[in-house]
């Protein structure tokens, strides 16, 4: 058996790759010419020899490495392979010091981030840098609990936001379920919070719904004292009823006047990265009345690659605040009518006032299909409808706005 000074004063010769001491009970010390001391047990488990590595000498004496053989034969005495069990350990603690909050929620979003857009990828982070990390982040996923994520989600109530403390409710779940599906956690607090946080006064974007008052803006429009191009933005944006961003963008390259046809690319649309990369382009059919405008416009942009260039340079395209504020000037309130209102006007006006369909008008607004399938099996664009609601669309603002009669909404 080895004592103190036998393992202090054990070296091995140069020639030599190690030399083994052995105490009692298949624990032995190795020594290597360079002067290292370890710790071994030999075992043998399942009629295989098998050995464990117990630590360094000095940082583990003798005593204490007796110590750990004991402990490693009842192990193996119960039928457990002892290495085994050294690594599953190791594992655990590993996972255990790899399941925070914080590293979890930064792997998913490394996992994530290419498949969304830059400028959510950004936000989801700096929400969570903001307000979840200072709290929950050096926490491990499993001792979160819904009372502890309720304490901080009210502390992002307290400063008024509570729309940002309802999406982080949704934010953490995503944290969580990746946390149960990768091992870190058993379960997702974040629904047991849903009724919990104050409710949200979902606001929508400000739009005139009525025939009548529809009749007033387009009149306001059709004489808008402004920029020219300003004024021919808003008259398309209320018969073509696209995101108020796909019309700022709108490029003479992606209209076809013979086929009165605006070609927006998928890269331009709100879509995911896979959408965007891989989606079909979104066609927008254009009634005789918008071609007519857009070939009055042509004259004055054309030298631009934008139909709506920025005053500032021609190499852009107007700055996204030029409607709202030609709106404003028109004498509409932000709380009355906003670029992209011409939308909810469009759809609202066209179910109530002219009977179309309303698959129909989803597909002109370029509204992803919902349910189960989504868009994968349905693919129906609906162009011809979509050409004969267009014209009959341009056809019933033209009426409008030289006073025809219509039927106001009943309240």
């Amino acid at each position: 058996m080895l004592t103190d000074i036998a393992c202090r004063a054990a070296t091995c010769t140069p020639d030599k790759k190690r030399a083994r001491f052995s105490d009692a009970g298949g624990l032995y010390l190795e020594v290597t010419p360079g002067g290292s001391k370890r710790w071994f047990w030999k075992f043998y488990f399942a009629d295989k020899e098998r050995r464990l590595a117990i630590g360094s000498y000095p940082a583990v004496t003798l005593k204490q490495a007796r110590a750990d053989r004991d402990e490693a034969r009842k192990l193996l005495a119960s039928g457990v392979d002892p290495a085994k069990r050294r690594q599953i350990d190791r594992l655990q603690a590993k996972l255990h010091t790899a399941n925070t909050f914080e590293v979890v929620a930064r792997e998913l979003h490394a996992t994530k981030a290419r498949g969304w857009s830059t400028q959510y990828s950004e936000r989801w982070i700096e929400r969570m840098e903001k307000d979840l990390f200072p709290w929950l982040g050096s926490v491990p996923l499993p001792d979160i609990t819904a009372p502890m994520l309720l304490n901080v989600l009210r502390r992002i109530e307290k400063r008024g936001a509570r729309e940002t403390a309802h999406t982080l409710r949704q934010t953490a779940g995503q944290v969580f379920r990746y946390g149960i599906a990768t091992g870190r956690c058993e379960r997702n607090p974040a629904p047991d919070l849903h009724g919990a946080l104050q409710p949200l006064n979902t606001k929508h974007m400000s739009a005139i719904l009525e025939p009548v008052r529809a009749a007033e803006l387009m009149r306001a429009m059709h004489d808008y004292p402004g920029q020219p191009v300003t004024r021919a933005g808003l008259l398309l944006s209320a018969m073509l009823f696209q995101r108020p961003g796909n019309m700022r963008h709108m490029e003479w390259s992606e209209l076809d006047f013979d086929a009165a046809l605006w070609t927006i690319p998928a890269a331009k649309m709100k879509r995911t990265v896979y959408g965007k990369a891989n989606g079909r382009p979104h066609l927008v059919p254009l009634p005789a009345q918008a071609v007519a405008l857009l070939r009055e416009l042509q004259p004055l942009t054309g030298h631009s690659p934008y139909v709506f260039p920025s005053l500032i340079s021609s190499k852009r395209p107007m700055s996204e605040n030029t409607l709202r504020v030609a709106l404003r000037r028109m004498g509409y309130s932000n709380d009355e009518m906003t670029p992209h209102g011409f939308r909810a006007m469009a759809r609202t006006i066209m179910v109530e006032q002219m009977n179309m369909a309303p698959d129909v008008i989803e597909a002109q607004l370029a509204h992803g299909k919902t349910g189960p399938l989504g868009a994968a099996y349905d693919r129906a664009e609906f162009m011809e409808q979509r050409r004969a609601m267009m014209t009959a669309w341009a056809d019933y603002l033209e009426l409008l706005r030289k006073g025809a009669m219509v039927i106001p909404l009943r309240a």
